[in-house]
């Protein structure tokens, strides 16, 4: 009997191992679930810079979406990937949104967007309820942060490309991200 739960425990332990990021080489655990592509994409609730909450299908289905998660957009990495993603923003089409989410408050997320000039990238903040960092797996426990992540959604809802950065102080892949995006919106 004793050696049978032994092996219970041991498979809850194997089956229960957390997925992780590290930040400067430090581990940490990421909450959620893992998101898949070709996973539909879940539906959560983040707030505006105009304070006003923003429901991810009611407002994105229909287009190509790149989500952006990031840290702290007052960061220099994270400054930088929104940066990028805003100046390649201004040669998609219309039908194509890039967005970024962090845990930042809407009112820092507004000033830091102002001061950057970043106007085709939308920025909104999990801080509530941390409801997109749950349901994309993306969601630091120790910090209580987002990962750097970068999920493109499809016209129909549906994910098509997911990448997590292993260390959140580097960059994402924005050759890979750029071209998937342009590929799934053709």
């Amino acid at each position: 009997m004793e050696e049978n739960e032994n092996e219970n425990n041991l498979e809850e332990k194997v089956l229960s191992t957390p997925r992780t990021v590290t930040m400067k080489g430090r581990a940490l655990t990421l909450l959620g679930d893992e998101v898949k592509i070709g996973d539909e994409a879940k539906d959560f609730k983040a707030i505006g810079n105009d304070m006003l909450p923003m429901k991810f299908k009611r407002t994105y289905l229909g287009k190509t979406v790149l989500i952006s998660s990031v840290p702290s957009i007052d960061t220099p990495v994270c400054d930088l990937e929104v940066r990028k993603f805003n100046s390649e923003a201004e040669k998609l089409s219309p039908e194509i949104e890039i967005v970024a989410i962090s845990m930042d408050l809407p009112f820092a997320q507004a000033r830091w967007c102002g001061a950057a000039g970043v106007k085709r990238v939308k920025t909104y903040s999990d801080y509530m309820k941390a409801e997109f960092g749950k349901a994309y797996g993306v969601l630091i426990k120790e910090l209580r942060l987002l990962a750097r992540a970068i999920f493109i959604v499809d016209k129909t809802g549906i994910i098509r490309y997911s990448q997590i950065v292993p260390e959140i102080t580097n960059e994402p892949d924005y050759e890979n991200a750029l071209k998937a995006l342009k590929e799934i919106a053709s």
